[in-house]
């Protein structure tokens, strides 16, 4: 690609319909990278893991859904799903997850190799603003990092969770640290001088020559993102802040030890359906 034709950063409104459009096309186009890249730390192709974001977070260990032990036969939804790393590991403990992602080839990530081999649960490519389920099909809904992050209207998806879900369920899911959006997107020494407003929810946008958006980011500040869940029905349970464990060296985008250390990450949202 001539250098020209690498899509330039800007600060500008995008609305749903072009953030959706963008998010489908650059998955589409970036998937086959990000699972080689990524695949094995989100839990490769077994059902190994479930983790919240890069700092490791595991599952396995938090029990931000429930104890482990309790998934068995539950229905859970997984938004924003990917190559679908954590609904394997919901299905490895006996529970019954449906993966949604909007990104036909993530999806395609999800099959198991082999001719004829099908998924072991369904595999749903979906606009999280409008889910193709019946009211209250589900015992549980989460998304790691998937989603919310890339809508211009998370209440209207919030509302649509709400929907799918049973009265009393829970929904949990991750997101980067609002935070974050005051610092520059590095992993070293210069992510850590705040650059910019964190009260500016001002969408990143990458856009082509032609000025169309090709990767659009939405911000929310801590507090946007409780007033979204309350206006959408829920109830907030925990906010869980995950601190940067020491085993883990990896630098992931802006994500690094460096800056883990010091300030957070990733923000997962613990919440229940009202």
């Amino acid at each position: 690609m001539n250098q020209d034709d690498e899509p330039r950063p800007a600060r500008r409104h995008a609305d749903g319909t072009e953030s959706s459009r963008a998010s489908r096309s650059w998955w589409d186009r970036n998937a086959d990278d990000y699972q080689r890249e990524h695949g094995t730390f989100l839990g490769g192709t077994g059902g190994g893991r479930f983790v919240w974001g890069p700092e490791g977070l595991d599952e396995e260990r938090a029990g931000l859904l429930g104890p482990v032990a309790e998934l068995a036969g539950r229905s859970v939804l997984e938004i924003g799903a990917g190559a679908a790393q954590c609904s394997r590991w919901l299905a490895a403990r006996g529970a019954r997850p449906v993966a949604l992602d909007i990104s036909h080839r993530q999806l395609r990530h999800a099959l198991p190799a082999g001719p004829g081999a099908g998924p072991a649960f369904p595999l749903v490519q979906a606009d999280v603003g409008a889910l193709p389920f019946a009211p209250g099909s589900f015992d549980l809904a989460c998304s790691s990092y998937g989603a919310l992050p890339f809508v211009a209207d998370p209440v209207r998806v919030l509302r649509e969770v709400h929907r799918v879900l049973r009265p009393g369920a829970r929904w949990v899911f991750s997101v980067t640290h609002p935070i974050r959006w005051a610092f520059p997107d590095e992993p070293g020494p210069e992510g850590l001088t705040a650059t910019s407003s964190y009260f500016d929810r001002t969408p990143y946008v990458e856009q082509d020559e032609r000025g169309r958006a090709v990767y659009v980011e939405h911000h929310r500040t801590l507090g946007d993102r409780v007033r979204d869940l309350v206006a959408a029905g829920f109830r907030l349970v925990d906010l869980v802040e995950p601190e940067w464990p020491a085993e883990n060296r990896q630098e992931w985008g802006g994500w690094s030890p460096l800056r883990g250390r010091l300030i957070p990450g990733t923000a997962v949202f613990v919440c229940e359906r009202g």
